[in-house]
């Protein structure tokens, strides 16, 4: 197991068999492709990972606790489903964060940071430019999560890490194909207000972009999908 699997989740090791369902559930989530409310059957992850129930019990029992999957007492697991209102304060929390993690990183960000946020943004164009929609939602939430990385608090990526997973979930139920991942160039237009030390420009940014997402939501409506459980999660999709 390599500590980007650990990172991922912000946990400590777990067993490899573990982890590895972990992994796969988170990535298959943020990417879209479980759905809310998609019924995670014990026996279909027993027989997709090759390994015994404990192992995916004590894996789900994990992802509960990161509020990816809701454990519901004699009905089993479930990815978990945000309601319109769990939705709003979702946004809300991210707007109160994100804009202070931007503030924070305007006024004394490293040279190394501004790279490591321009080479991101070119990986979501190489993404873009190939319409590879499983990567660009992916690197999509990822740059938020590398925003916090930037500021070097291991706290505010964790919570921001959950909440932006928390968000994937929130796109794949009340959004639609066109608005899976951010706006183009916004993320350049927030690295730009960074890089030249503008930290009330680098708060207007994000904001715009935050809203400008939650505002592409229909919370009135939900998407519904039957998954392929075992074709998602051992990545024939």
């Amino acid at each position: 197991m390599t500590d980007e699997s650990e990172d991922k989740l912000g946990t400590l090791r777990t067993d490899p068999d573990e982890q590895m369902i972990v992994d796969r559930i988170y990535s298959a989530v943020m990417e879209q492709k479980l759905a809310p409310r998609t019924k995670l059957s014990e026996l279909a992850l027993c027989e997709t990972f090759g390994v015994g129930r404990m192992r995916v019990r004590r894996a789900l029992l994990l992802l509960s606790s990161q509020g990816i999957v809701d454990l519901r007492s004699n009905r089993g697991a479930y990815v978990a489903c945000p309601s319109a209102d769990e939705a709003r304060e979702v946004f809300v929390a991210r707007l109160m964060i994100e804009t202070g993690i931007v503030r924070e990183l305007a006024r004394g960000i490293s040279d190394e940071g501004v790279q490591a946020l321009r080479a991101h943004v070119e990986k979501e164009e190489i993404a873009r430019n190939d319409d590879d929609r499983t990567e660009m939602i992916r690197l999509s939430g990822a740059f938020h999560v590398e925003l916090a990385r930037c500021h070097k608090n291991s706290v505010l990526t964790r919570v921001l890490r959950e909440l932006v997973t928390r968000t994937s979930l929130i796109v794949a139920l009340f959004g639609s194909n066109r608005n899976a991942t951010c706006p183009d160039d916004e993320h350049t237009s927030i690295i730009d207000a960074i890089a030249d030390g503008q930290p009330q420009a680098a708060e207007d940014a994000i904001r715009h972009h935050i809203l400008h997402v939650q505002n592409s939501l229909d919370l009135e409506q939900t998407q519904k999908t039957e998954p392929d459980l075992a074709k998602i999660l051992s990545g024939r999709m």
